[in-house]
């Protein structure tokens, strides 16, 4: 039990940072820092849905709290537009509008596991959801799953993985298709076959979608058809519309379990910034969205290749993101060095630890600044790698 001036021990156990701070380094660089590190995009939203697009002359109280669950308008129009791409009749009642996909995933694991629970989390993973475990006193369970010596190459491979895996204490898995930071795209049989055996053992799934705009070869399986009531799916404006300042998001689940998880909601962000939503529903409604998306697919999709290239890496399937393993670089200071050695250059990359058990890798995004900067960070990892 914490007694001042201690934290909770829970809480002080997390790290500070999902990332490796290589900043001191940076202080005596005099010459372009290239930030691969952060997965974001160089683009900006679609015209007409920025804040600079919003008045308050034709949005009266644009500025106040909006309902918790969201703006009516907006839930209605989420509904709209992901029952068409899932193809699963959606209700308004079954959409939570959060304070980005954050917020809407802490709010998922806040209300489904108790402290003690285990939740099963493919692996490697979005850095986020191991501390979200935490922070709520459960226990993040990594599930090996897209890098390292146990990538399943079946079906069959991908239950067992999660089934060896399972305890008395599981109650959830975490998903995430198109997967950050592999950029691999999780095959429809998988899919098929996670989903029903999570069924087989009463445990929900926690489905992590928020790069779906952006798959570059096969096609991306929406979770929720295959078990509406047990599969709960986080979305993102930020990720589909270059809205990532914005900080809104949203959940489509069963509505009475979402009346639960906002309970969460309420309690913490209360609900996402009334403007924000604003913005995603002209993104929406207008269409500029999708061909804002459409075109960012296609120069993301350019990138990914390019920047695949350049390390020898798989071109990636979708998302933003390639995951290489740079063990054959490292030294005796081990991805500590490594790191050091990227920023000595300016060069900036994720730590594989962060993402799981992968000390050997390095997480890089291809769309965090402008292609031309990007490109000349590849070719500084492409240097250091030897490649």
């Amino acid at each position: 039990m914490p007694r001042f001036p201690a934290s909770s021990p829970a809480i002080a156990a997390m790290s500070g940072s999902v990332y490796s701070s290589v900043a001191e380094r940076l202080r005596s660089w005099s010459g372009e820092v290239i930030p691969l590190n952060i997965g974001d995009t160089w683009m900006e939203p679609p015209e007409g849905c920025r804040m600079e697009d919003l008045t308050v002359a034709e949005h009266p109280g644009m500025h106040r709290y909006s309902p918790p669950a969201g703006l009516k308008e907006l839930r209605r129009a989420v509904a709209t537009h992901i029952g068409a791409r899932s193809g699963l009749a959606t209700s308004p009642d079954e959409v939570m509008i959060s304070a980005g996909a954050t917020a809407a995933l802490s709010t998922a694991v806040g209300a489904l596991l108790d402290p003690g629970d285990e939740m099963l989390i493919m692996a490697p993973y979005w850095p986020l959801i191991a501390g979200m475990c935490q922070a709520f006193r459960g226990t993040p369970v990594p599930v090996p799953f897209f890098a390292g010596p146990e990538v399943p190459t079946s079906a069959e491979e991908a239950v067992d993985a999660f089934r060896r895996r399972r305890t008395e204490r599981t109650v959830a898995i975490y998903l995430n298709t198109p997967h950050n930071p592999s950029g691999r795209v999780l095959p429809r049989e998988w899919a098929e076959a996670l989903v029903a055996w999570a069924a087989e053992e009463d445990l929900w799934v926690i489905s992590d979608e928020v790069y779906d705009e952006f798959v570059y070869a096969g096609e991306h399986v929406h979770l929720r058809p295959l078990d509406p009531a047990r599969v709960i799916t986080a979305q993102s404006f930020s990720k589909a519309y270059g809205m990532t300042g914005n900080r809104c998001g949203y959940l489509v689940g069963p509505a009475a379990t979402l009346a639960e998880l906002k309970k969460i909601g309420t309690h913490t962000y209360y609900c996402a910034p009334t403007p924000s939503q604003l913005a995603a529903l002209r993104a929406l409604e207008s269409g500029a969205g999708a061909d804002w998306a459409a075109h960012a697919r296609q120069r993301y999709a350019e990138l990914g290749r390019a920047a695949a290239a350049k390390l020898g890496e798989p071109v990636p399937a979708g998302s933003t993101f390639l995951f290489p393993d740079v063990s054959p670089q490292l030294d005796e200071r081990g991805l500590v060095g490594f790191l050091e050695r990227c920023a000595d250059r300016g060069l900036l990359v994720a730590p594989g630890p962060s993402f799981g058990p992968y000390p050997t890798h390095v997480r890089v995004c291809f769309t965090a600044a402008p292609p031309e900067q990007v490109l000349r960070g590849f070719d500084i990892l492409a240097e250091l790698l030897g490649r």
